[in-house]
This record gives C-alpha cells, sequence and structure tokens, in this order.
C-alpha cells in the first residue's frame, strides 16, 4: 500500500537544495497508486504539485498541500519498422539514464539531450532542447491521468501542442494532469545535428568519426566544462529562456552589438542568446551574498549555500530588468517558481 508522509522535507529533491517542506508527499510507482492518492478523501481539496527530478522548479516557501513525486521506471520497446524503433518510458526513469540506453543501442534522435538533469516525465512538459535539438522531435505520445476525474489520457505529438520550452503541460493541462508514460520515436539510422555551439569544433578535435556515441562523448565534456555540478554548486541549469523576438528588432540589435549570436527561429523570429545578453549586462560571475552567477554561463544562478529563494528570485528579477533597460528584451525564467 502507498505510503503518504507528512512534514516531508524536499531540501534532496530540488536542484537548488531550497530546505522547504510537503505537508505530505508521495511516491507512487504505478497509476494504481496514483489513483489511490487521487481518490483519498482525506486528501479532497488539497492543492497538489507534481515533482519530477526537481531541476527545473524553485520552492519559494513550504507547500501546503501534497508533492506527488512519481517513480514509475522502466523502459521497454513497443514496436520497430526498418527505420525507427519505439520505445515506452516511465515517467520516473531518470533522462540521461534514458538517453544512455537509447545511445548504447545506435538508436539516435535524443543524443543531443545528453546530461540534460531531470526525468522522463518532465521532458514533454518543458519541451527540453539542447544543441539544436527538442524532444519534441522524438516523442511521439504522452500517456497520464487528470487529476481532477483520474481518467487515463494519452495524447500524441500535436495534441502536445509544443513549443520554445513549452507545451500543453505547462498551458492549458498546467496543474491538471500527471505525466505516466512517454513514447519516443527514434531513428536506426541517425541524422547528426552538430552545428549548435561547439559541438562540431569538440567532435573535430578529439574524436575520428561521427557517431551517436561521440556526439554524446562530446556533449557532456562541454557541458562538464560550462555548467556547475548540481552535487557541488546547487543550481537548477538555465535559469532563463532565449528570447524569441522579431527579426527587425533582432537585425537593429545586431547593427549596434555586431558580436550578438543571433539564431532563426522562423521566417518572422528570431532567437537571441539571454546568456550573452544577461553577460553584457556585468553579471557573469557575480556573487551576492548566498546567491550568484555562474562565473562560466551566465544563464546559471546559484546557491552557495544557505540561500533563501527570496534571494534567488530577486537576483532573477535584477538580472531581467537590466537586460531590459540595456537591450529593451524581456527574458523569462525557464525556472518554475512553486
Amino acid at each position: 500500500m502507498l505510503t503518504i508522509q507528512t512534514n516531508y522535507s524536499l531540501k534532496q529533491l530540488n536542484t537548488f537544495n531550497i530546505d522547504v517542506k510537503a505537508k505530505y508527499y508521495a511516491a507512487p510507482t504505478s497509476e494504481d497508486e496514483i489513483l489511490e492518492i487521487l481518490n483519498d478523501e482525506s486528501l479532497v481539496g488539497v492543492p497538489r504539485f507534481i515533482l519530477g527530478g526537481g531541476s527545473n522548479v524553485l520552492f519559494t516557501g513550504d507547500f501546503d498541500g501534497i508533492v506527488i513525486h512519481p517513480q514509475i521506471k522502466g523502459i521497454e520497446k513497443i514496436d520497430e519498422d526498418e527505420n525507427h524503433i519505439w520505445l515506452c518510458a516511465g515517467a520516473g526513469v531518470v533522462w540521461d539514464i534514458f538517453v544512455s540506453y537509447c545511445v548504447k543501442n545506435n538508436w539516435g534522435g535524443v543524443e543531443n539531450l545528453s546530461f540534460i538533469p531531470g526525468n522522463v516525465g518532465a521532458a514533454p512538459v518543458q519541451n527540453i532542447g539542447a544543441y539544436g535539438v527538442e524532444a519534441k522531435s522524438t516523442i511521439d505520445e504522452v500517456y497520464g491521468i487528470y487529476l481532477e476525474n483520474g481518467e487515463p489520457f494519452c495524447l500524441n505529438n500535436a495534441e502536445c501542442e509544443f513549443g520554445y520550452r513549452d507545451s500543453v503541460f505547462k498551458e492549458e493541462l498546467k496543474g491538471k494532469a500527471i505525466i505516466t508514460e512517454v513514447t519516443f520515436k527514434l531513428n536506426k539510422k541517425p541524422v547528426y545535428i552538430t552545428h549548435y555551439g561547439n559541438v562540431e569544433e569538440e567532435l573535430t578535435k578529439n574524436y575520428s568519426k561521427v557517431n551517436v556515441q561521440n556526439i554524446r562523448k562530446a556533449i557532456i565534456t562541454i557541458r562538464e566544462r560550462k555548467l556547475p555540478d548540481p552535487g557541488k554548486l546547487p543550481n537548477a541549469g538555465s535559469f532563463f529562456k532565449n528570447p524569441i523576438v522579431p527579426v527587425e528588432f533582432a537585425e537593429n540589435l545586431k547593427q549596434k552589438y555586431e558580436n550578438m549570436p543571433l539564431f532563426a527561429s522562423d521566417k518572422k523570429h528570431a532567437k537571441l542568446a539571454a546568456g550573452w545578453l544577461i553577460e553584457q549586462c556585468g553579471w557573469k560571475g557575480k556573487r551576492i551574498a548566498n546567491v550568484g552567477v555562474h562565473e562560466h554561463q551566465a544563464l546559471v544562478l546559484i546557491n552557495y549555500g544557505g540561500a533563501e529563494a527570496s534571494e534567488l528570485t530577486k537576483l532573477a528579477a535584477d538580472i531581467q530588468q537590466s537586460v531590459k533597460e540595456k537591450f529593451y528584451v524581456e527574458v523569462e525564467s525557464e525556472v518554475n517558481y512553486v
């Protein structure tokens, strides 16, 4: 029978290491255990929060409700044809374990998403992305349960309404659904994407062959070099999204700042590098009491130890304000405040 714990510390379950507690906490390992929580009469009307790997969340205080932390495991091959293979992974599977499993079997599509913290269940919510690839390019179907009535659902790729670091789970279904499993469609004949960031340079310098295994190794090397280990310096990875702006506005900025990185988004919009904008405002490597901005990556905010959530939210707000004043650009938080 599922155990529901009370006054449960979440410090070890969020990568910022913020010392907060949940009034109730449960870690269901199956759909039946999730339904057990939803049908528990003592929890009727109690606020609910679905916690994944805790790598994209900032708890701003104790949670006066139940934190549901899905631990549904397993990776299963459910179909294949000449060119593709379909895998179903439980929401509680660690994302990088899933990526490693795919790469070891030479199935392409997620290798560029190596070393991203978090669990499989969070991948569709955030539409995680890195080095020119987004999770939406491999997600086939998302399975879950509606919190209101306990009914199961299955959404295909289009129904997930994926956008840049966005999905239906952050919009219409925010707080209304819990993901249990995700089905991925992977390539047996991988198509390599190496032009983004320093991936091609790293491959050329250290590897004689381009394949999914070496792309994964190269990306892990780059990420380890640029991003701090949350176990040593508590952080949530990239705190801010890269702004999407009209092409004309981006080109005008580029004329003023010739070294500004600029990426195509669609015919009418361009993507700016939030890290570069923040660095130009003088934040890179800056520390204020218990919090600061990482010395190698301006997108990363750090808890140097004992920080209150309010210190991080103020730092983030100050950074956003300075970017807006200098560049007239809104930099949105990628991290979810709870």
